[in-house]
């Protein structure tokens, strides 16, 4: 199994995002702030474009916990590895600041993005990807 790790961030807007690829689909962990936990699942799998034939697309199933709002996220991550894998990827993720302010939130959001994007392109440098 192949690990790839990306950070995002600092201090309390901190955002880590590791990948660990199996034979079968790849997991990532996308935690962060001040207290990382298990905030939403998403699975995507891959499957051919509907819109765009000989494209890939991808379908999504999104499990939130309760209050929780990490799927936004999880999402778009688990959607864009899918598709430039063409393998299932499940995302877990969870980020939180306590009494966060919008900006808090968009800077949480951002070094999310971030990870997400330096996570894939080391991925996609990978010989088996």
């Amino acid at each position: 199994m192949i690990e790839v790790r990306a950070v995002a961030g600092e201090s309390r807007w901190r955002v880590e995002a590791r990948a660990f690829c199996t034979a079968e689909g790849i997991v990532v962990l996308l935690t962060g702030g001040q207290r990382p936990h298990v905030g939403a699942v998403v699975l995507s799998l891959p499957r051919p474009s509907r819109a765009a034939p000989g494209r890939l697309s991808c379908t999504s199933t999104v499990l939130p916990l309760l209050g929780h709002k990490d799927d936004l996220v999880a999402r778009p991550l688990a959607e864009e590895l899918a598709v430039a894998c063409g393998q299932a990827v499940v995302v877990v993720a969870g980020v939180h600041v306590d009494d966060a302010t919008e900006e808090d939130i968009a800077r949480l959001v951002a070094n999310c993005r971030t990870a997400g994007a330096t996570l894939i392109r080391q991925l996609e440098r990978l010989p088996s990807f």
